[in-house]
């Protein structure tokens, strides 16, 4: 297997990371409120989408084909990655919260969507960094 690449994702856990600081920092009926809330969503489903993806990629030598591990939904790559040992189960079922998190409220990009979400996002962006760090590990036993 060649190396995965998780540059871009801990970009995207660093921006998370900091739009998150500067909302905190922020007054709540402020446009920077408004601005760094709709950073940290944005980076919260871009984050996600990435694990799923680098994860996937992650799993394909314990397949049979490229083909089966490619066939592999984001909820089902999580539990192979527990099944594997790659990640726990503790952050597998975190990780598939955050799926729920996402699909549950895909169409409402209201308040309750954004307060919902920035509520998770202190462990998310611990559990973003653990990914990188199994991944990451994963590639040195190749």
């Amino acid at each position: 297997m060649t190396d995965i690449d998780t540059q871009f994702l801990e970009r995207c856990i660093q921006a998370l990371g900091r739009a998150l600081t500067f909302l905190q920092d922020s007054e709540p009926d402020s446009i920077e409120y408004e601005m760094y809330r709709s950073a940290c969503i944005k980076e919260f489903e871009i984050i996600l989408e990435q694990s799923g993806k680098l994860l996937k990629k992650t799993l394909k030598p314990y397949f049979h084909s490229n083909k089966a591990a490619d066939k592999l939904i984001f909820k089902d790559i999580f539990r192979q990655a527990a099944l594997h040992s790659i990640i726990s189960l503790e952050e597998t079922e975190r990780w598939l919260n955050y799926r729920d998190n996402r699909n549950t409220t895909a169409h409402d990009y209201g308040l309750g969507f954004a307060e919902d979400t920035l509520k998770v996002l202190p462990q998310f962006i611990m559990d973003a960094k653990s990914l990188v760090i199994a991944i990451d590990k994963q590639n040195q036993h190749d």
